[in-house]
């Protein structure tokens, strides 16, 4: 893979010159990596009627997500986005996954209404087992659940309209990129009678706190790019007419990272926010062993102190 450099913003931080640019070799074993990886992916038994997988950089898959004309989230797609989920969580040379959406100026429309009527209407009939507490996560939830425990980084790159289960397929997600242009990001459901139910309430109070979360879901509000940026809703607002190219740079910038303190940063903070500090500060500190314990780093400190270039090995 590719010699990490460090990212920085200070401007007084100059690089050792030997970590300007990746060495001869280095390059060259990129673009083999790179080769062998997107043939494994070719090679891959499963075959998706809903979503395009591609590797538009080494390490970084993309997986196009479509199902036209409504471009609405369906359960054959969510069993699907599992399937492929389990498939890359089994490969140790994927750092990133970005999703995006095949429909112009639409990520996600939002979960398939006509699924959710059906099933509601089948609670009506007379011999419908009655409503009680859930015993299992269904299979969004479990998708969703999915993507925050991968070892690899997630990114909702959504070109646009992302609405009700869209949204909450992406707040799942790592990082939130959207495009910036007249499109509109909420959770809507209660004007149907129904309420978030892929995680929108837990991940909204958690992202936004309780009372912002009452006011959105109550209401239904839909935002534009710029207040969703301003909430924190999303990561980042990237220009329309660049926005593949620029996302596809980020994914890019976080492959070029550290394997293993990738997979470590992600789970010290996820596992650490849902207790206390202390609990929280055991499962860092566990983490940070794990990186300290790992070839990577021992090459990385030392190569960084000699002026050296590295490459990862994610071991």
């Amino acid at each position: 893979m590719r010699a990490a450099r460090p990212l920085t913003k200070d401007p007084s931080y100059t690089p050792p010159a030997a970590l300007a640019r990746p060495a001869a070799a280095a390059r060259r074993r990129e673009h083999m990596t790179h080769n062998a990886l997107s043939a494994a992916w070719k090679a891959s038994p499963v075959a998706y009627r809903h979503l395009h997988i591609d590797e538009p950089a080494p390490g970084v898959l993309r997986c196009t997500m479509s199902n036209p004309p409504t471009h609405t989230l369906v359960a054959a797609e969510v069993t699907e986005l599992a399937a492929f989920v389990a498939e890359a969580e089994a490969r140790q040379d994927v750092r990133v996954v970005a999703f995006t959406g095949g429909g112009e100026g639409i990520f996600i429309r939002h979960y398939e209404v006509g699924e959710l009527a059906a099933a509601s209407e089948r609670r009506q009939q007379p011999d419908a087992a009655p409503a009680g507490p859930a015993t299992a996560l269904h299979p969004l939830n479990r998708l969703t659940l999915a993507l925050q425990q991968a070892h690899f980084v997630t990114i909702a790159a959504m070109n646009g309209n992302a609405a009700g289960g869209g949204l909450e397929f992406a707040l799942g997600c790592d990082f939130r990129l959207l495009a910036d242009g007249d499109y509109r990001l909420g959770l809507p459901e209660t004007g149907v009678g129904i309420i978030p139910g892929a995680g929108g309430t837990q991940r909204f109070a958690r992202l936004l706190g309780a009372a912002k979360a009452l006011e959105l879901i109550l209401h239904g509000t839909l935002l534009p790019p710029a207040a969703a940026l301003q909430l924190g809703l999303v990561h980042a607002l990237l220009p329309a007419e660049t926005f593949a190219i620029d996302a596809l740079d980020y994914a890019r910038r976080l492959a070029e990272r550290s394997p293993i303190a990738l997979a470590a940063a992600k789970a010290a903070i996820y596992r650490g926010a849902e207790g206390s500090l202390e609990a929280g500060l055991r499962i860092e500190q566990a983490q940070f062993g794990r990186c300290m314990a790992s070839r990577d780093a021992a090459v990385a400190m030392r190569s960084v102190l000699n002026g050296e270039t590295w490459e990862w090995q994610g071991r």
